[in-house]
């Protein structure tokens, strides 16, 4: 049996603005079905632990959304996570970023879970992000000094699409412009479509679209 170590924010708004945010709840139930498929377990983990802020739990009415919503278990993990420093990160076979505004203003800057996700991933660890998830890559130093993100191809939450979401001017920064900046290469589709980017052991997605799609090669990758 795999188990995941799924990062969360602990930001409960859009950038510096009141407007509520935090993870964005399909990118999370979407994976977290793929994984329940595969019977992995999972723990959701966050900087401060306690509870971690979702939105847009009605953006979606498909079963697999809707039964990761209903199921007490997976409620009662968002509503206590746990501890980024209290984990044991050996006892994990894969790291998942979810995506949302939120993680762009606390694991987009945040060494402690970068050096996490870093420990995982040169034990041989499967690392995955969707949509804004991958912004928690960006303070990610391998033991060899590298940045995860040097040699990699990625893909993520697009300029185009925090123009189309009306939220470019409320980032704290444009996860494209950072990606193309950080990584060896980023690709792209057209606005919402389903696009994912496999590179060895690091798996992105772009949007929401593609959070089905990066849990299905997650778990492929794990088996």
């Amino acid at each position: 049996m795999k188990n995941i170590v799924i990062f969360m924010t602990n930001h409960a708004t859009l950038g510096e603005t009141t407007e509520a945010n935090g993870t964005y709840a399909a990118e999370l139930t979407h994976a977290v079905a793929e994984f329940d498929k595969a019977n992995f377990t999972y723990d959701l983990v966050s900087i401060a632990g306690g509870p971690a802020p979702l939105y847009g739990e009605n953006d979606f009415d498909d079963d697999a959304h809707k039964r990761v919503l209903a199921d007490p278990a997976f409620m009662a993990k968002i509503e206590s996570t746990k501890k980024a420093s209290d984990i044991q990160i050996d006892e994990y076979d894969a790291v998942f970023y979810p995506g949302g505004f939120g993680l762009l203003s606390d694991l987009a800057t945040n060494d402690e879970v970068a050096a996490l996700t870093a420990k995982l991933y040169d034990k041989g660890g499967i690392v995955g992000a969707v949509c804004h998830g991958p912004a928690g890559l960006l303070p990610v130093v391998l033991s060899s000094g590298d940045k995860l993100l040097s040699t990699k191809k990625v893909t993520g939450f697009t300029r185009d699409e925090e123009v189309a979401a009306e939220t470019i001017d409320k980032v704290p920064l444009v996860l494209e412009d950072e990606l193309r900046n950080s990584a060896k290469s980023f690709s792209k589709v057209d606005v919402w479509q389903e696009h994912i980017v496999i590179d060895g052991r690091l798996i992105t997605g772009q949007n929401p679209a593609s959070a089905h799609a990066v849990g299905k090669a997650m778990v492929t990758a794990l088996t």
